[in-house]
Parts: structure tokens; sequence; C-alpha cells
């Protein structure tokens, strides 16, 4: 699994979850059996989507001794059910059928291969829109500002208070602006995580200009040197020509008081939600300017193909995933972790 997020000082080991007072080959080791132990969480997270497709497909291939139409037929209804999606199941088949052709599909094995090198493809090539790591941006420039939108109850303020804990556990300065105004609660939530983190918050009564709460945050961040700012933001998707120039105006406000500001947002999807949140997703880029994708719940759904189909229909790189609800259980999205996760 990948480095959660880039370690303020990459050189001196600086993981604060992993202990200051061990050696380098120590803490080399420590850090390996963490990643391990992400790797076997994670695959446990999709275990419901892997049943799904290998129950499937080992059904499919009972009692068959070649790939025909009528067993394609079967694929392609297995793969929609995932919630993988009609474009990434139309090129999974193209390339299926190209195999066949080629009479290099003769099995099961062989099927699953190219299946897994489809998606795979799809995934890595979403990384070429939007940001794909946080490393493109040069780390003198501060604070890292990363806005994060999502509509309510997707788990956007949950996701806010995982990414602040895990940034700062790994030698960061962090800082949380509640900027989502509209909603009492919203900031109420993000105090609690801003104190169960350990993080310094920004927030201002309701009703205020989001754009403003966003000054002072940047102000209050430059003047304690913050590594990384991360903005809440209003998930009123019903009135998209308002939270567009609201957006907008917050956009502005970070550009002019941080070079490249915002330098990510990430939009929060609801995993269980399936081809319902990826509407909310083709919306959500119409009025903000999207560079990755925080995919929670994937842990409770049997369609984890939705992950596929995000990337495949909106060109951009998931960023991060949710899996459970303790503070650890964001974790980085690793493209061939989890295709091979699915088929294993």
């Amino acid at each position: 699994m990948a480095l959660f997020w880039r370690r303020k000082k990459e050189d001196k080991f600086s993981l604060s979850v992993l202990g200051l007072d061990k050696s380098i080959e120590e803490l080399k080791e420590q850090e390996a059996a963490v990643e391990r132990e992400l790797g076997v969480r994670f695959s446990n997270a999709i275990a419901k989507t892997r049943d799904s497709i290998n129950t499937r497909l080992d059904s499919i291939f009972e009692g068959r001794k070649q790939i025909d139409d009528a067993l394609l037929d079967e694929l392609e209804e297995m793969l929609i059910s995932t919630d993988i999606g009609v474009k990434t199941t139309m090129q999974v088949l193209e390339a299926v059928r190209k195999g066949v052709s080629r009479q290099e599909i003769n099995d099961l094995d062989a099927l699953k291969r190219v299946m897994k090198d489809e998606l795979l493809d799809i995934l890595q090539h979403s990384s070429e829109k939007g940001v794909a790591s946080e490393t493109v941006v040069d780390d003198s420039i501060k604070p890292y500002v990363l806005m994060v939108v999502g509509v309510n109850g997707v788990g956007k303020t949950t996701t806010i208070g995982k990414l602040s804990q895990r940034i700062k556990d790994e030698g960061n300065e962090v800082m949380i602006c509640a900027a989502d105004t509209f909603r009492a609660a919203a900031s109420d939530q993000l105090e609690i995580w801003a104190e169960r983190a350990g993080v310094p918050i920004i927030q201002q009564k309701q009703g205020t200009d989001p754009a403003a709460v966003l000054f002072d945050a940047l102000q209050s961040a430059k003047s304690r040197n913050a590594d990384v700012l991360i903005v809440d933001t209003a998930g009123r998707l019903h009135n998209k020509a308002n939270l567009m120039a609201e957006l907008e105006k917050m956009k502005r406000v970070a550009g002019r008081e941080v070079e490249g500001a915002p330098h990510e947002t990430l939009l929060v999807i609801d995993a269980v939600t399936g081809q319902n949140g990826l509407e909310q997703a083709r919306q959500f880029t119409k009025v903000a300017n999207v560079t990755g994708i925080v995919l929670t719940k994937l842990d409770g759904t049997a369609k984890g193909g939705i992950a596929v189909a995000i990337s495949k229909e909106l060109s951009l790189p998931i960023r991060y995933v949710g899996i459970g609800e303790q503070v650890n259980d964001l974790m980085v999205f690793d493209a061939e972790n989890y295709v091979n996760g699915l088929f294993e």
C-alpha cells in the first residue's frame, strides 16, 4: 500500500505512528509490517465484491468447454451487477472477444488476466487528469490547501477528520477550516474531530460567508506555518447556481493568498450508493474543479466495481478509500492492489 501522505522529513522516517526512538532499520521493518496489515484490511474490505465476482465467474464457466456468446452475455450481466459501469463493461468485453478470437483465452485464469489488465489500465489512465499525488506540488508552498466537497451524508466530515489525523501522524502541521456555514451540525461535528485529532480549527457563526471563513483560516495557517489546510464546503447540490458561485469565490480567495491554491479539490462519494453516487459526481464536476475522489464505505457493498466506473466516467484518480469507522480506516487507493484483490 502507498504512503498515506508525503512525510514532512522523509529522510528521518518521521512517522509519529511508528515512534521516533527506534533505528532507521527498525522503523523500516515496522513500517513494512503496517503496510502488510493495511493490505490485509483492504483485501477484507472488498471481500463482498470479490466473492460476488468470483462466485459468478465460477458459475458462468461451470460445465463449459469454450467461451461463446452465451457466456459473454452472462459475463456482461455479472460485470454490470458489480456497478462497474456500462462503458467499462463494454471495454472489458471487447478485450475478451479479441483474446478469444486470437485463441489467447481458453480458460478461467486467462479470462481473469484479461479482465484485470483492462480494469488496471482504466484506473491507471485516470491519473492523467486531476491530481494523483500531493507530491506534484512543491513542498515549499505552505499551506497545502485541500478542499473537500460532496453532498451531505456521504461521510465528508468524517473523511476530513480522518485526513487530518492521518496527515498529522506523518509529521505535518494540519489545520481545519469549517467553511460549511450553512449547516450548524457540520461545524459542530468538525470541532469534535479537530479536538480528537489535536488540530486547530477555524470556524465562525452559522451563515457567515464561507469565503470569509476561508480567508481567516488561510491567514491563520500562514501565521502558524501550517503544512496543510483542509477546507470543508457546503453540500447543497440541489442549489447548483449558488454552490458554484460560492466555490468559485472560495477558489479566488485561496489563489490570492497561497500560490496555486486550492491544490486539490476532493469529491467524497459513498460507494454504497453505487450509480446514484456516480450521478452526484457528474453533477459536482460541473460546478467544482474536482481533482480527485474519496470513495467511502467501500467495505459496505458488494458493488465495489463502482471505483472503476467512477475512474472511467470522470477520468479522475481515486485518492483515498474508506474501509471502516476508525481513523486508520481511510487509506490511499492503490489501483493494482484493488484489481488484484477483486480476483484473488
